[in-house]
């Protein structure tokens, strides 16, 4: 079976409350329950964490391998300033899946710069909670064809 880690990062556990406008007002446990739903109907075991902390995030990128097959990551804020999680998804080497709820580019100027994009397999932008199920088959796409 593969296993993917769902990875988000800070202030996602906000969604419903954060920016109604931006985020819509599905709130976070209503995301982990499609990302369940999905992954049951995929045949996927998947493990959802969200933290706000960057060196959480980093280390449980790190004891992802070997164990998980692949990682959908939301980043958040953090796609436009950690280095740490690029070089830390370089290093490991798990296939991972970039993903936004929204569009970072069409917002404000210092969003259209991700650092962990060219450590990913695709980004996945602007498709509000429908990315997680899009990442999820990629990366069952991409890991079942090997």
């Amino acid at each position: 079976m593969i296993k993917l880690l769902v990875l988000n990062g800070p202030n996602l556990n906000l969604l419903g409350l954060r920016e109604p406008k931006l985020y819509g007002t599905r709130s976070y446990d209503e995301l982990c329950a499609m990302i369940r739903a999905h992954a049951e109907r995929r045949g996927i075991a998947v493990e959802i964490v969200q933290t706000n902390h960057e060196g959480v995030m980093v280390d449980r990128i790190q004891e992802a391998r070997g164990v998980f097959d692949g990682i959908v990551l939301n980043p958040a804020a953090y796609t436009h300033t950690s280095v740490a999680l690029r070089d830390c998804l370089l290093a490991v080497g798990i296939p991972t899946v970039e993903v936004h709820l929204t569009d970072p580019a069409s917002r404000e100027p210092f969003r259209a710069v991700s650092y962990v994009r060219d450590a990913c397999l695709a980004t996945i932008c602007g498709h509000g909670f429908d990315g997680y199920p899009e990442a999820m088959d990629l990366l069952l796409h991409t890991l079942t064809k090997c």
